[in-house]
């Protein structure tokens, strides 16, 4: 309902999802090719396919989502605001047949955190303070989630309805027990997102559940404040005589608008005209509305709404009113936040839903990667990604690259590194583009059309220097294994 109805944690949810997903997040794989064994160049060109590999299950959302209704990244956004505004959200592995313009049978189903939960009767109608029951086999089942006699989750109950929804009299409510890893594969079967704030917890807590209080009589109190504003902006006009005689004004009121015609009664309305018996009179108080104090108390909550939720209030109102080191300092303060979801969000959803795309991708050949299904080192090593995001942002453009090039000049960061910080890019793909907008500028500029044969000398000449490389490494290899 405060989603909903109260713009602040509306800003609050949304500003969450912008920072931390943004348009997606973008895989960038990030091989350990020291333990693969595999030189930089084979290293790049094995991402580069991957990445081009994963697009094609993620970038269309007949390819990933089992509902059709969105791509990858838009399934991102809507796990992080179902789980924001419930506590937690969840991804059902399914599969579909695959087919020729989409060669992966993976797909992801996400479900609102109301349908997992405790079975009881066949009707779906809730029972207040049930939330803990017995699985057939004898475990104990908490609001949906099964654990076994050691507390680890083992199965997830699904129903096909939502609480205390009024269905067909001949639909029933059946549950699913979805089991949380396959046996034969050791894969999730269904992907659970929430941040845990305390042991034995094995549901989420909604973002707004500790200013939910709060944040309902705020909205309260702006209901109040703007409908005493409509009402005191209602001036109307009233006019003593001695004359009770007809109205020589033209009615202001249409007869279908008016809601009483008894003369004992009089219809306040915008600009309006009412004329009142002899010895009637009436007064109006001085106007107190809007209350000169509104903006200074609701600040002063957004403050302290904004500390609980981890969103500095000029964020939370996208008010930058103070200094460029204040504002600066509360956009660094809310990021430590932002990053430290999109990790969550990565790690419960992104890497998970990667790696069982990976294992499908591998087991179909359309990824080399020998050694990935039988080898966990090796899989890891295969599995090693990040995830980028949008970026911070910048007050001052010229200030934070400057501070960028400074941290590069002296080996504090990587011009990769700057790079996605800035403006979420990627350096190396950068780097292509520029080498190709850099020679059609020279072209543009000179006239000159390029040097094929400089461009062939410098190509042998890279390739030599690779090959020799690759020497140096081959006999460094050699030359250890000698050593042990």
């Amino acid at each position: 309902m405060l989603y909903m109805d109260a713009p602040v944690c509306t800003s609050a949810i949304n500003t969450n999802r912008t920072n931390v997903v943004g348009v997606g997040l973008r895989l960038k794989s990030a091989i350990d090719r020291e333990t693969l064994k595999m030189t930089p160049e084979e290293a790049e060109a094995w991402q580069k396919k991957t990445e081009a590999e994963f697009k094609l299950w993620a970038n269309q959302k007949q390819a990933c989502d089992a509902t059709g209704m969105n791509d990858f990244f838009g399934m991102q956004q809507l796990c992080l605001m179902s789980w924001l505004m419930s506590g937690d959200v969840f991804a059902v592995i399914k599969r579909k047949p695959a087919e020729t313009w989409r060669p992966y049978s993976l797909r992801l189903h996400i479900i609102e955190a109301d349908r997992v939960r405790t079975p009881t009767d066949k009707t779906g109608i809730s029972i207040p303070n049930y939330t803990t029951g017995k699985a057939d086999n004898g475990n104990l089942i908490y609001d949906g989630v099964e654990i076994d006699k050691t507390g680890m989750v083992v199965a997830y109950h699904v129903a096909n309805t939502y609480p205390d929804q009024i269905v067909d009299v001949s639909k029933t409510t059946e549950f699913a027990r979805v089991e949380a890893y396959g046996k034969a594969t050791g894969l999730p079967n269904i992907l659970h997102i929430m941040a845990s704030e305390r042991p034995d917890q094995y549901r989420g807590v909604p973002y707004l559940a500790q200013v939910i209080k709060p944040m309902l009589q705020m909205r309260r109190y702006t209901d109040a404040e703007l409908m005493s504003a409509v009402v005191q902006s209602f001036f109307t006009a009233w006019v003593t005589t001695e004359d009770a005689g007809d109205n020589p004004f033209n009615e202001t009121i249409d007869q279908d608008e008016e809601i009483s015609k008894d003369p004992n009664e009089y219809e306040v309305g915008p600009g309006t005209i009412n004329f009142m018996e002899p010895g009637e009179d009436i007064k109006f108080g001085a106007p107190t509305h809007p209350n000169n104090g509104f903006d200074a108390f609701m600040r002063s909550m957004c403050e302290q709404t904004g500390a609980a939720l981890e969103v500095p209030a000029d964020l939370l109102l996208k008010s930058f009113n103070s200094s460029y080191s204040a504002s600066r300092g509360a956009l660094l303060e809310a990021w430590k936040a932002f990053k430290m979801r999109r990790e969550w969000l990565t790690n419960d959803l992104c890497r998970p839903a990667y790696e069982i795309w990976m294992t499908e991708a591998v087991a179909r050949g359309r990824i080399a990667a020998p050694g990935f299904l039988t080898d966990p080192i090796i899989r890891q090593a295969y599995l090693q990604s990040e995830w980028i995001g949008p970026s911070q942002g910048q007050l001052d453009p010229t200030k934070e690259v400057a501070a960028a090039v400074t941290a590069i000049n002296e080996g504090l960061s990587t011009r990769e590194a700057e790079t996605i910080r800035l403006n979420g890019s990627e350096y190396s793909s950068n780097v292509d583009k520029l080498a190709i907008e850099n020679e059609k500028l020279r072209v543009a500029q000179t006239g000159k059309e390029p040097d094929l044969g400089k461009q062939i000398t410098n190509f042998i000449e890279k390739t030599a220097e690779n090959a020799a490389q690759k020497e140096v490494e081959t006999q460094y290899e050699s030359i250890k294994t000698d050593k042990k």
